[in-house]
């Protein structure tokens, strides 16, 4: 069965030169999104090639939670945010770093919202995730296995 990712698969999975970089930084706007999450797959992949697709749909959708909250949460309109992605075999961990100090939270469960359910899934498909302090806001990350 051919789906959506396995037919995008093979421009990601070729990583010729120049190699995707480590990071990549963005516009704090919700167009960036897009963008980051493919950053994230390319690099992904350009440091690991063998990384399995059920991987990479968890880190594509951890990457666009953690973008969309550094664009809702983290930024003032007009800042930028940075996407770091550092893969190894087994492991890759996602970093977003922004320019607020406010940490996330999971929101309490509701039916009438349609908003606020990134961090419960960061919380249930990352192996770990946390926050980090930095001189001029924070930086969230995720650490996917597989």
């Amino acid at each position: 069965m051919t789906t959506a990712r396995s037919r995008a698969l093979p421009s990601i999975r070729s990583c010729g030169p120049p190699a995707v970089p480590p990071q990549a930084i963005y516009l704090s706007e919700p167009e960036s999104v897009r963008p980051a999450r493919r950053y994230v797959l390319q690099a992904a992949v350009c440091q690991v090639p063998s990384i399995p697709d059920d991987t990479l749909d968890t880190l594509e959708l951890l990457a666009s939670e953690l973008v969309t909250n550094a664009v809702r949460y983290g930024q003032e309109p007009g800042d930028s945010l940075k996407v770091i992605v550092e893969a190894s075999p087994g492991r890759c961990r996602v970093e977003v770093h922004d320019t607020r100090r406010r940490h996330p939270r999971a929101r309490p469960v509701s039916n009438e919202r349609t908003r606020g359910r990134g961090m419960h899934l960061v919380q249930a498909l990352a192996t770990q995730w946390g926050v980090a302090e930095r001189p001029f806001g924070k930086i969230v990350w995720v650490v996917v296995t597989w």
